[in-house]
């Protein structure tokens, strides 16, 4: 069992925002995110849905640790489970680095492979960079479901759309972290392999016990395998001023 599966416990919040906006400006364009509530649990598979421009890479950006809200009444991280859990408004940048570098996994859209490492070193990578064996018995079975151990020794230039993504997977999950972020994973191939790449996406992460947050705008795709979704609501304050707030979807 992996140590990530060992940390599952679904029942406990990794991530709990109240209160969280975000203002961006552009030009005399103003964009403002807001976001009264947004809690996860562990081990949940969680959509975010909506078009371009409704702010979904922007609260993907936000929970990536990689934006500072603008204005933030609570914004909590509990994704390792013993250990104590951080508000983030608190922390400095080395240590939002460090949070991301141990406890977050990213699948982007288009995979983001280095294109001069081999698929193995590729996959290696996480693993390095916090000082871990470059493989592990863990990897091995994340490749082998993935269908990619043949293409361990490849550029990623070789491979296939469905093969780039499904290695991008395998990296996010390399170095076992409790939470993994995707930024549409499955819009760069066709449908049936998206309904592949979800269904085995899917099956590991809950295998694991982890996290993971999806943004996409194709509800029909991820709304099957996903415990909750989250959407926008988009209103005109003003000719310039837009406000987008992120709610829940109800499911079902």
């Amino acid at each position: 069992m992996s140590t990530t599966a060992k940390m599952a416990s679904p029942a406990v919040e990794v991530i709990d925002l109240a209160g969280v906006k975000k203002r961006r400006e552009k030009g005399d364009q103003v964009f403002e995110l807001h976001v009264p509530e947004f809690r996860i649990k562990r081990g949940e598979f969680i959509s975010i849905v909506g078009e371009s421009g409704c702010g979904k890479s922007t609260l993907l950006d936000m929970l990536g640790l990689l934006l500072t809200p603008t204005v933030c009444q609570r914004f909590h991280y509990s994704v390792r489970h013993p250990l104590p859990g951080a508000d983030i408004e608190r922390l400095n940048a080395p240590q939002l680095a460090a949070i991301r570098r141990r406890d977050m996994g990213y699948v982007l859209q288009s995979g983001g492979l280095l294109p001069f490492l081999k698929v193995r070193d590729n996959i290696r990578l996480p693993r390095r960079i916090n000082g871990l064996a470059p493989d592990s018995a863990a990897v091995t079975r994340i490749c082998d479901r993935l269908g990619i151990a043949g293409q361990l020794p490849k550029l990623p230039a070789f491979l296939s759309g469905g093969q780039r993504q499904r290695v991008a997977i395998a990296r996010a999950l390399a170095h076992e972290p409790p939470l993994v972020l995707a930024d549409e994973p499955t819009a760069a191939v066709d449908k049936l392999t998206a309904r592949e790449i979800r269904d085995t996406f899917k099956e590991l992460t809950a295998q694991m016990g982890v996290t993971v947050i999806v943004v996409t705008h194709d509800l029909d795709l991820m709304l099957p395998v996903s415990d909750r979704a989250f959407t926008f609501e988009l209103v005109k304050a003003s000719g310039s001023h837009t406000i987008s707030t992120c709610v829940e979807k109800p499911i079902g």
